[in-house]
């Protein structure tokens, strides 16, 4: 089944079509959510949650540019829309000690990826929100202040805050490693 057909299967309520594109765009969207999100457990509430949205909304979208962006565009807003509702923009910078974790082998890169993950889940909020919006999906800081409601200056200082978190963490890892 092509995606346009899915999507127009989705927009009349049918079920198999949601499922079929919930299971052609989960993986990728919750990588999208680890990213903002504090622990898993949050991070699927963030896909779960976007994906009711992109249910509901999906009559709105028009096949005009990439699906997977417009979906990845909710999911990024639904993350955003969570942390103003938690309030924690003025919350204390901690360093807490990284969980352990497994790797199952699935080579070098991934290895990287997932701690570089696990490391960003550690920024406060308002860094890791920035350092993703910035870094990952490649907003600047004028769209930032204004999907965060904060000022430019916030935004840019967050992003060299968490770079600098960053760096730090994954300096004390190496140093742990060798």
């Amino acid at each position: 089944m092509e995606i346009n057909q899915v999507i127009q299967g989705c927009k009349s309520g049918d079920r198999k079509s949601q499922k079929i594109l919930f299971d052609l765009f989960s993986g990728k969207m919750m990588a999208v959510c680890l990213r903002y999100a504090k622990h898993k457990m949050e991070a699927e509430d963030l896909l779960q949650d976007g994906f009711v949205k992109v249910f509901q909304n999906i009559v709105q979208y028009k096949f005009e540019g990439p699906f997977e962006q417009w979906v990845r565009k909710i999911m990024i807003h639904n993350a955003i829309k969570k942390y103003h509702k938690k309030s924690n923009k003025n919350e204390l910078l901690v360093l807490d000690e990284i969980p352990e974790t497994t790797v199952d082998g699935n080579g070098l890169n991934l290895l990287y990826y997932n701690e570089l993950l696990l490391v960003i889940e550690e920024l406060p909020d308002g860094y890791r929100m920035v350092f993703n919006l910035y870094a990952i999906e490649g907003y600047n800081h004028k769209e930032i202040s204004e999907l965060l409601g904060i000022e430019e200056s916030t935004s840019r200082s967050q992003l060299v805050k968490a770079r600098k978190v960053l760096q730090e963490k994954l300096l004390k890892r190496e140093k742990v490693e060798i």
